[in-house]
């Protein structure tokens, strides 16, 4: 296995949560706004927990064809249980896309980096946390530090 692939699966092995109540998925995506609006980013964000969604907004900047990409992303995060990136890069490694699995519909999954799995220790994929509007690399650089981050500061609480 490649090195982005093992660091990426060591991000979604550090990046758990031993709880996570939708209070908490709310502060998560209120810090990621926060971010994102002190750095002045054009995205799109969404953070969902259990099938509803706790906040989705569109920032300055961001374009209505953001919205399918984050609707797109989480979708594959729902299933796959990794970040969008994983899956993009797994796939990549073994020469080829998401979309060419004949099972996948392009319309529904994406493969591009952004969205990440809010993972509940020894339960799996409870949620997920998006962003889109960077290239790729950034929204997923963007997530992952916010969720560093926010879990550092609540280490001593959970």
């Amino acid at each position: 296995m490649s090195g982005v692939l093992e660091q990426l699966l060591a991000e979604e092995s550090e990046l758990q949560f031993d709880r996570l109540s939708h209070e908490d998925a709310l502060a998560l995506g209120l810090k990621l706004l926060e971010r994102a609006r002190l750095d002045r980013l054009p995205v799109v964000i969404d953070v969902t927990l259990a099938g509803l969604t706790v906040l989705h907004c569109a920032l300055p900047g961001s374009r209505p064809d953001n919205h399918d990409w984050v609707r797109r992303k989480k979708n594959t995060v729902n299933r796959f249980w990794h970040s969008s990136y994983y899956v993009g890069r797994y796939y990549a490694s073994k020469g080829m896309s998401l979309s060419d699995k004949p099972h996948i519909d392009p319309a529904e999954y994406v493969d591009h980096g952004g969205s990440f799995p809010l993972l509940l220790r020894d339960t799996g994929c409870i949620g997920s946390i998006t962003v889109s509007g960077l290239a790729q690399e950034d929204d997923h650089a963007l997530v992952v530090g916010v969720l560093r981050e926010w879990l550092a500061s609540r280490a001593g609480r959970q």
